[in-house]
């Protein structure tokens, strides 16, 4: 992500895949940090302007959809595969891939330009333990991988969704999809809000992405938060 933002503002233009083999400083949503041995997928996508600024947070679902699409291609895990709200894919529940959205704006030439880079982060060979919710890789599944396979499947896959999208301009189709493969739609969930939590029923992501709770006392929409599914009378 560092390194994207760095060819952002020396000047590239964009549509580039940066990769490591190993990352020591990683980081996830709401700045948490951790050391990222090899044999997973660890990418990023910058691209430049690809559509008006607000509408940049609907690329995490894009990017859900891609990811989505490149592992059935790859797997025999097809419908298993769901995806968690906002950023992850998951596997029988448990979390498979995440994707993190990072932006800034640029000067270049005197003109306002916006960088958005697109970080991909898939359990190919192992995943992290001791971790507060389940998580899965590939090979433990009985998928065996390389990186790459994974990489080149998913830049395929995600010129298709990005196509789709239209810089926005039919997010309509790409959230329909979305909620397709939704994990929870229609089932208990508990959001986390900074120190509060929203319990209620996961209905839908409205036009602008956002997650709808129908909540005691109410129906509330979210921006922001870490979300808990209810699978067999448990949070996880």
């Amino acid at each position: 992500m560092d390194e994207a933002c760095a060819l952002a503002q020396a000047g590239d233009p964009g549509g580039i895949w940066i990769v490591a083999d190993r990352q020591t400083g990683g980081r996830g949503r709401r700045g948490r940090v951790w050391v990222s041995e090899p044999g997973n997928l660890y990418a990023t996508l910058l691209l430049i302007d690809p559509c008006p600024p607000e509408t940049a947070p609907q690329l995490g679902f894009v990017t859900g959809l891609a990811l989505r699409d490149a592992l059935r291609s790859l797997t025999g895990l097809g419908d298993r595969i769901k995806l968690k709200w906002p950023n992850d894919v998951l596997v029988d529940g448990a979390k498979l891939a995440g994707v993190l959205l990072e932006g800034l704006f640029l000067n270049r030439g005197g003109r306002r330009r916006h960088a958005v880079a697109i970080g991909c982060g898939v359990n190919v060979r192992h995943h992290p333990p001791g971790l507060p919710y389940d998580a899965t890789d590939l090979a433990a599944l009985g998928e065996r991988l390389e990186p790459f396979d994974v990489l080149l499947a998913l830049s395929r896959a995600f010129r298709e969704r990005l196509g789709q999208w239209a810089e926005g301009g039919n997010f309509s189709a790409t959230r329909a999809d979305w909620l397709k493969g939704a994990a929870g739609v229609g089932s208990p969930i508990r959001v986390m809000i900074s120190d509060r939590a929203v319990d209620g029923v996961f209905s839908e992501i409205d036009h602008s992405g956002r997650l709808v709770v129908d909540a005691v006392g109410g129906r509330q929409t979210i921006d922001a938060g870490d979300v808990m599914l209810r699978r067999e009378g448990l949070l996880s």
